[in-house]
């Protein structure tokens, strides 16, 4: 029999140490303070309460514990009588990539049992729904949520322990339909019950199954003090069940604490030796996940019972005696991850009584991340942000996941050891009023805090001073009275602060440590000054603009009568002017002058899916690469242009510059800079002109280029554009070895900035596609970091992503294997001759294994990889420095790079792992 509802997944070898626990103690009378849940009703007005009929626990609006969303109540067409009355109001998040509740006043440091209820209801008129979301605790995925029946109520439920006064659960849009939540509930657990729940890992629950429960009736508060559901598992009519009124006993520090009810009844089989039942996690291909077992039993019919326990036929645990009205679990200390569990008691030779079982739990293990922000941080942020009432999508960690980060707010990157810690806040203009509150001070590593123009009071506090971190304090535009502490000024003079304090009104509180009167003629010339400055140069440019158009259309003029395009008007018919509104402005080619250039298409330096590409030169001696589109080229005109209008409007050190193009008659080609070291691919796979090996430096130097010209496409253009091609043989170098992203005809641009994700037919190069837009047709930014992640596996490997021939697989699941067993020199490219800092290539390994990650969400954004490439290339120059005595060879702009890593941090080596 399949547990019913249980879609969980998992695969892989089982590996299991069993503990058996005789549990004795009374469990009448034991009560858990009801004063202590937490019970949310989503979606029913501020402030408005009431007690549920069955459990008597009071649930409260959800109001007042977040700042987002729409209220709705599900359709009258699908209340029914037996609906619970939480279900049948919702909350729903339309608008925001990440809500989060904050469910407080918890304990830090005690654990919690959180559950969540979803019912769709047809709130929004639609039928027929299919809705996923993540759902988060705190940073950690708790559980994606596929929401197909607007009928069902699906719910979860993890124990974890609260790593703050606070907990955290959230909502994360994947921009597969808009999230929504009916109830959520937040119950304290003693902290010895569950042992596997711990700092570095929660369970989250998969099925809670009580056996002997034949009426079908689900048990909860008040009957389990803790408010487990155990929901009946019956098997008729190959079981029966057996029952007690006695008293079961456990012993005073059971960690399960199994209630009286449930241990009072079992099941038997019927006419058999032979009690089994199943649970199918899932198929052996889908999501990887590990799983704990907790089988409870109870003999309550003073019999002698002895068997057992088989796994998938596999002999498991045994024998197992139940003692008479004591409760005994047995249970897995180390997670299994099979994905088929056939789970049989067999009675033993010496039993006179079949098997019983009275419950079982299984929960899969959701690790903890060391992502969270350092707890003190979080505190201080979180105290600021409820005293001034700040008015901002404020919820859940501060710093991390890095792309749910809190507006104005910046972290540092958290290292092996520690936590994300704030350095920079921005709450100018936020409409903070009153004093300056002491929390501020707490924030230890702080180095720009900017409270300019708000209301702020009072006078300047000393603690501010204290922050031996900061940088930067700007209190300009307040309203604050006396003197300004010494030890601020002390540091303004020495160069450690820069401090701004000019204050809006009558007064001025400036470095000279007074506050005195300030003439309002000299802010009032200050902005007009400015004004007549700004509509000055704005003149200036409209000139030089006018001047340029015209110089260019001469230019046009000249070059372009040797043949004049015969199909113009079809060419721009062509052209999506939704997706592509800008206009070409770089020079345009007539077919004769391409002729000319490359000595009428004598020497082709390449090849690709839009043509031939041939080298030339322009008339100054300029040399240029050519790519013409051939007849049988898969890529159109479409493609074409797209190409050649996202590089008119981006313009980056690491991406290939086009010079020109042409479009004469049916004739396409694209001119971009020579580069003449050809391509990465090439260096790589030991293309005969390029013999020499690159060394460990060249290719980080290589590696880092190329991820910040992948940088610039993601968060330096508006809207952001996805190269959706990234590959080694579209990573070009120059003479100088500079990297330079190419190819941009599959590129695509997002509408406008508030699109998660984009729908679209999946192109791309296999072995770099990312598997996840491959099977959602969801593309966005992170399908570019999947890809760049296995170009960091090339480098490090000199492999290609897919050795069919040798039957390898792909480089992720080559590499897996060998990173486990923390031998990097089976991992590295074997031609660097051990020429490496060991820190080095862990870290970049490091990056490239979470850039490959198999969910998008778990992925790194380009930013986080410049970083880290940055000080991987910092470590491998340290170390080129001190094993060799000649010269580094480093560019005055490699120096700037890496001068703004700051503090480098240490990666350990295998040993670490």
């Amino acid at each position: 029999m399949e547990f019913s509802g249980l879609k969980t997944t998992v695969v892989g070898l089982w590996s299991v140490l069993l503990g058996i626990l005789a549990i004795t103690a009374g469990v009448r009378g034991q009560q858990t303070d009801e004063g202590n849940f937490i019970s949310i009703d989503c979606g029913i007005p501020d402030g408005s309460s009431y007690t549920d009929d069955g459990t008597k626990i009071t649930y409260t609006s959800d109001a007042q514990f977040i700042d987002a969303g729409v209220n709705h109540n599900i359709s009258a067409d699908r209340m029914t009588t037996s609906l619970p009355r939480q279900q049948s109001s919702l909350r729903s998040f339309p608008n925001g990539p990440r809500n989060c509740y904050t469910l407080k006043p918890v304990k830090q440091g005690q654990k919690y049992l959180i559950r969540a209820f979803f019912l769709h209801g047809k709130y929004d008129g639609n039928a027929d729904v299919s809705i996923q979301f993540d759902l988060h605790l705190g940073v950690n995925l708790w559980k994606t949520m596929n929401i197909s029946n607007t009928s069902l109520v699906d719910s979860t439920e993890t124990m974890a322990i609260a790593s703050a006064d606070f907990v955290s659960v959230c909502l994360i849009n994947k921009g597969h339909g808009t999230p929504f939540i009916s109830s959520l509930e937040l119950r304290p657990l003693k902290n010895t019950l569950y042992p596997a729940v711990n700092s570095t890992s929660s369970l989250v629950l998969s099925a809670r199954r009580n056996f002997g429960k034949k009426d079908g009736t689900i048990l909860r508060y008040p009957d389990d003090p803790k408010d487990r559901i155990w929901i009946p598992f019956r098997n008729d009519p190959f079981w029966s069940d057996i029952s007690t009124t006695n008293e079961v006993d456990h012993e005073k520090d059971d960690p399960f604490e199994v209630p009286r009810t449930v241990l009072q009844a079992a099941a038997v089989p019927v006419n058999s030796n032979n009690l089994s039942f199943y649970w199918w996690a899932g198929s052996s291909d889908e999501t990887r996940l590990t799983y704990h077992y907790f089988m409870h039993f109870a003999e309550i019919q003073d019999e002698h019972r002895t068997f057992n326990i088989n796994i998938n036929g596999d002999f498991w645990y045994g024998p197992v005696t139940p003692l008479y009205r004591m409760s005994l679990t047995v249970y897995t200390t180390s997670a299994g991850n099979l994905y088929w569990y056939n789970i049989s008691l067999l009675a033993t030779a010496s039993s006179t009584f079949p098997p019983s079982i009275n419950a079982i739990e299984i929960y899969s293990v959701m690790l903890i991340s060391a992502n969270e922000t350092n707890v003190q941080d979080v505190k201080a942020v979180m105290a600021i942000k409820e005293h001034y009432n700040v008015k901002r999508n404020w919820m859940g960690d501060p710093c991390a996941p890095i792309e749910y980060a809190w507006d104005g707010l910046d972290c540092n990157s958290n290292t092996n050891s520690d936590k994300p810690r704030i350095i920079s806040l921005n709450l100018s203009s936020s409409g903070l009023t009153g004093d300056l509150i002491q929390e501020f001070a707490e924030l230890k590593v702080i180095e720009n805090l900017d409270l300019s123009y708000n209301n702020l009071t009072g006078s300047i506090p000393d603690f501010l001073a204290e922050l031996s971190s900061l940088k930067v304090l700007n209190l300009t535009g307040n309203k604050f009275s006396g003197s300004i502490p010494s030890a601020l000024l002390e540091r303004n003079s020495t160069g450690s602060l820069i401090l701004r304090v000019e204050v809006i009104g009558s007064t001025t509180c400036d470095i000279d440590n007074s506050c005195k009167m300030e003439k309002k003629k000299k802010k009032i010339a200050i902005p007009i000054l400015a004004i007549v400055i700004v509509v000055l140069l704005g003149l200036l440019l409209v000139v030089v603009f006018i001047v340029c158009r015209m110089r260019r259309r001469q230019q046009g003029l000249v070059l372009g009568t040797a043949v004049r395009p015969q199909n113009e008007n079809y060419f721009l018919q062509q052209v999506d002017h939704e997706d592509y509104p800008l206009q070409l402005e770089n020079r345009r080619f007539a077919y004769m002058e391409l002729q000319k250039i490359t000595n009428n298409f004598n020497h082709i330096i390449g090849k690709g899916g839009f043509g031939s590409v041939f080298h030339g030169y322009l008339e100054n001696g300029t040399q240029v690469a050519v790519k013409t589109r051939s007849q049988s080229s898969t890529q159109g005109t479409k493609e074409f242009l797209a190409e050649a209008k996202l590089l008119t409007r981006v313009h980056h050190k690491n991406l290939v510059s086009l010079v020109g193009y042409c479009k004469d008659g049916n004739y396409l080609a694209l001119v971009y800079e020579y580069m003449s070291q050809g391509s990465l691919h090439d260096h790589l796979r030991g293309k005969p002109a390029y013999i020499k090996v690159l060394s460990w430096r060249e290719r980080l130097q290589i590696a880092l280029e190329s991820a910040q010209g992948l940088e610039y496409l993601h968060t330096g253009c508006r809207p952001t554009i996805v190269h959706r091609d990234v590959k080694t043989s579209n990573i070009l170098l120059n003479h100088n070895l500079e990297a330079k992203i190419a190819d941009f005809g599959l590129s695509k641009a997002f509408q406008s900035d508030v699109h998660s994700h984009i729908s679209t037919a999946v192109v791309g190069t296999p072995g770099y596609l990312d598997p996840e837009y491959y099977q959602t047709y969801q593309l966005n930014e992170k399908s570019d970091v999947y890809s760049f992640g296995v170009v960091l596996l090339e480098l490090i490997t000199g492999q290609p992503p897919l050795l069919p021939a040798r039957g390898e697989g792909h480089i992720v699941q080559r590499v897996g294997p060998k990173v486990a067993q923390g031998n990097i020199d089976d991992v590295v490219d074997a031609r660097l001759q051990g020429a490496y800092d060991v820190n080095s290539v862990w870290k970049t390994l490091d990056i490239a294994l979470m850039c490959t990650a198999q969910s998008s969400v778990q992925r790194a954004t380009m930013g986080d990889v410049v970083m880290q490439l940055k000080e991987s290339l910092a470590l491998q120059i340290a170390w080129n420095q001190h094993h060799y005595t000649e010269t580094v060879d480093i560019s005055l702009n490699s120096v700037f790079e890496i001068a703004d890593v700051g503090k480098l941090s240490v990666v350990e080596g295998p040993s670490a792992r």
